[in-house]
């Protein structure tokens, strides 16, 4: 009795569009048979750099250009250790993940949880603001997702990408600059992230750094697998993302309804992934000859 309401679905969408928005940027990464587990700490950085340029006095057109160019150096960093020192991906994103969150910290931020400024309050609008009804975070979900959608199934990016998810060694062999693809993935995943954390930002008109130890990057990798994006790779689209996140985004909300622990938030999360990591491994199983990475270009 308490699910169909206004507040509810409105609290359910706006998790959805950031969720939806990480799953996009994942699902690139994934499809071409990686995975990105700095998504979080890259939002949160971008985000906290922002903020904290903000609060040094720069201006805010200079302030976003900079974060975003910040988002395309971390992406760039993943693809570079992925695609030519051949790091696997999940090892490596957890690495620059720690990195990037560690190295922001002792460097650059004066604390981990920072505040928006009042004299940009205008930036909230992000989150709170509608357009013909439809909050704006949805919008910009919708948005990256016909964007990503569109290079996905009209592009010869798109279709070299699940070539190179499907068979890498094929996809080489064909001419395909794999290494620069991977750093493109990885770049447009960061960018992915970037969006994200200005939609959470604006929300609650601050960032608290302590969300890269959270489970957010979990739900993210849920919605990627059980939306149908296959992790062996070259299988998976954007629609299907847009499914994974509103089934996620209705099983989140309706555990917290429920005022469901969080411990046991975590195990029936936990038991889905594991239930859906399996039955993707058995769908699509890993050939190992295909599966390597070793190319030229």
């Amino acid at each position: 009795d308490r699910f169909l309401t206004t507040g509810t679905l409105s609290y359910l969408l706006f998790n959805s569009a950031i969720i939806g928005i990480l799953g996009c940027g994942m699902a690139i990464v994934v499809i071409g048979r990686g995975i990105d587990l700095s998504l979080v700490a890259i939002m949160a950085v971008t985000s906290a750099c922002m903020l904290q340029l903000l609060a040094n006095g720069v201006p805010f057109a200079i302030a976003i250009p900079i974060v975003i160019g910040l988002a395309v150096i971390m992406g760039v960093i993943n693809g570079v250790i992925v695609a030519y020192l051949e790091v696997p991906a999940l090892f490596a994103t957890l690495a620059t993940g720690l990195l990037f969150f560690g190295a922001s910290r002792v460097l650059f931020l004066d604390s981990a949880v920072l505040y928006l400024p009042g004299s940009y309050t205008s930036f909230i609008a992000i989150a709170a603001g509608k357009f013909f009804g439809v909050p704006i975070p949805v919008i910009l979900f919708a948005v990256l997702a016909l964007a990503l959608h569109l290079v996905l199934t009209s592009t010869t990016f798109g279709q070299l990408l699940y070539a190179q998810g499907d068979n890498l060694q094929a996809a080489r062999i064909s001419g395909a600059p794999i290494r620069l693809m991977i750093v493109i993935e990885y770049m447009v995943a960061a960018l992915a992230a970037l969006l994200a954390g200005f939609i959470f930002t604006a929300a609650s008109a601050a960032i608290d750094m302590q969300i890269v130890r959270s489970t957010l990057i979990f739900d993210v990798v849920l919605v990627v697998v059980l939306g149908g994006v296959s992790l062996a790779g070259g299988r998976g689209s954007v629609v299907s993302v847009i499914a994974g996140t509103l089934l996620i985004g209705v099983l989140l909300n309706g555990m917290i309804i429920l005022n469901v622990n969080s411990s046991i938030q975590s195990v029936i999360k936990g038991v889905v992934l594991v239930f859906a990591i399996l039955l993707d491994r058995f769908l699509h199983p890993v050939d190992e000859e295909t599966a390597k990475q070793g190319d030229t270009l």
